[in-house]
């Protein structure tokens, strides 16, 4: 069964030879495994741990000034105009924000006049190329991840005043979650033009859990930023597209909201906190949703012993895959202070397991 068989058939809850898999990881990871396997991209990670998910992304093409990865992945100004710092501990560097462009805004006028990224900063032409190279020896699922109209605000408002704005001022909160949806779907409504239908599925995230429970009430959220995030998530199911949406932590009162959206794959299960046990996420939407994620980067990836970690793989396949639906891998990207034998043990044990 070639690689994009075997995720389709999870999604639709039919039998395929073994669970289907992803691989994410900090840039640390990835030279640690580029050293151990002597490889030089992460094409050959990807091959040699039988990945059958691969992520495609545009090139930043747009001014020198700012960097083409939104988020936590370059330091400086990125293209939505956040600066971000460099932060190091002994394992890793993570960066984080300095400066929110929009924390200064006073009024919805000030938010429509800010100078928003253009998808001309954005190159697609080598996405066909990229995609041939992916299914050199076999068809993978091929993903593209669109972004997020609830993090993507915080971060270009700042967190304390993005929260607050929900409350005390939405209409400010709203038109940036509104301009950051519309910048994304279109960026991704461009990959897919440019593609030919290679790409399998649309993704969208934005983490409003945490370890005990959500970010923000569950009733601010779908009045104030489901409309947005349901954007990028139902128009692309509407088109035939499969979708995917990430938020870390506990999020039970809205996976309801997120099903009646149109959403086919929630990541990452993060198994660790408050309500995301395995066995009542897969007895209450197991029939309606696809599961991806669910190896705890806090309490198993990272610290258990290999024989340990194969037996809570084996378990959570065992429940979350019950009736299909289960793409097992790192609840988040694989952390640094991982050891190569956990790492290999873990996509072991996925591609030895047989249903």
């Amino acid at each position: 069964m070639d690689a994009y068989t075997r995720v389709l058939k999870t999604l639709k809850k039919e039998k395929t030879d073994r669970p289907p898999t992803d691989y994410t990881a900090t840039p640390e990871v990835n030279e640690i495994l580029f050293n151990h396997f002597g490889f030089e991209n992460v094409k050959q990670i990807q091959d040699h741990l039988q990945i059958d998910m691969r992520w495609v992304y545009p090139k930043f093409t747009g001014p020198e000034e700012l960097s083409g990865a939104a988020g936590v992945g370059a330091e400086g100004k990125d293209f939505l105009g956040i600066t971000w710092k460099p932060v190091k501990n002994k394992f890793a560097t993570y960066n984080e924000i300095s400066i929110s462009p929009l924390a200064g805004a006073r009024t919805v006028k000030d938010i429509e006049e800010y100078s928003w990224p253009s998808i001309d900063w954005f190159d697609f032409s080598h996405l066909n190329e990229e995609i041939k190279r992916i299914n050199d020896s076999e068809r993978h699922f091929i993903c593209f991840f669109a972004g997020g109209a609830f993090e993507t605000p915080w971060y270009m408002r700042g967190m304390e005043k993005y929260l607050t704005d929900l409350l005390t001022q939405p209409e400010i909160a709203e038109t940036i979650s509104r301009k950051a949806q519309e910048f994304y779907k279109a960026r991704a409504l461009k990959a897919l033009e440019q593609t030919d239908g290679q790409i399998d599925m649309i993704g969208s995230g934005g983490d409003i859990g945490t370890q005990r429970g959500m970010m923000i009430s569950p009733d601010t959220w779908r009045e104030h930023v489901k409309p947005y995030t349901k954007e990028l998530i139902r128009s692309f199911k509407d088109m035939g597209y499969y979708t995917f949406y990430h938020s870390c932590g506990s999020l039970i009162p809205v996976i309801e909201d997120f099903i009646d959206m149109g959403l086919d794959i929630l990541d990452p299960i993060q198994i660790s906190a408050d309500g995301m046990d395995p066995d009542f996420l897969n007895s209450a939407y197991g029939s309606r949703l696809s599961f991806h994620g669910g190896i705890d980067e806090q309490t198993m990836l990272p610290i258990l012993p290999t024989n340990r970690l194969e037996k809570e793989i084996i378990n959570l396949i065992d429940i979350l895959g019950r009736n299909g639906g289960y793409i097992p891998c790192a609840a988040h990207a694989i952390q640094p202070d991982t050891s190569i034998e956990n790492i290999v043990t873990m996509y072991k044990t996925i591609n030895n397991y047989h249903y």
